[in-house]
């Protein structure tokens, strides 16, 4: 059986039908653009949609289902398992969660390691007014120093152009002066 297309108009009239056959009417949308833009969908959807894909994901969904039903059942016994101390007892894990197990353990030497420096964060959270009033007298007091910087290097620029114009005087009195001394002419002071 041939499947209905929402843009034909052979079958039977819905909301996008309609809306595309006005598309297609109003030239915004060429059937053709429509059937190119159908096969690239489908094409994306192909690995999602494809019936072997589906029934791998029905048959992990189902795995879980009768893992659930069996814990349901079991319940009982969980909890009294849970209640009591397992002091050097072993848990049998199945080999294909060691991995898992591997990294669970990982993230909790981890989050051991790290325990210390969480409750001091935690301790810590009381003094945030505090941290924060210092933190804000302290970016003032920056402030402060960078404008008392920024005078100073204006001061270094302007003793560095002062320098400039003296050092370019220096060569002139120089030469003045060797004049005078060549006529033994002297300057009263």
């Amino acid at each position: 059986m041939a499947e209905a297309k929402a843009w034909d108009p052979a079958s039977e009239p819905n909301a996008a039908g309609l809306l595309l056959g006005h598309f297609v009417a109003s030239g915004l949308v060429t059937q053709k653009n429509l059937e190119i833009e159908l096969l690239r969908l489908e094409k994306d959807a192909a690995d999602v949609v494809h019936p072997s894909f589906l029934a791998q994901k029905c048959h992990t969904l189902q795995s879980m289902n009768n893992h659930l039903e069996a814990v349901l059942k079991e319940k009982r016994s969980l909890r009294q398992r849970l209640l009591k101390p397992m002091c050097q007892e072993n848990l049998p894990i199945e080999a294909v969660y060691h991995r898992y197990m591997v990294h669970l353990l990982e993230l909790a030497v981890t989050f051991i390691e790290r325990l210390e420096d969480h409750l001091e964060i935690i301790r810590n959270i009381p003094h945030l007014d505090e941290n924060l009033k210092k933190m804000s007298t302290a970016l003032a007091e920056m402030d402060i120093l960078v404008a008392e910087t920024a005078e100073l290097a204006e001061n270094i620029l302007k003793w560095r152009e002062q320098q400039k114009e003296i050092s370019s005087c220096i060569p002139r009195i120089l030469a003045e002066e060797n004049f005078l001394h060549k006529y033994d002419v002297t300057v009263p002071p």
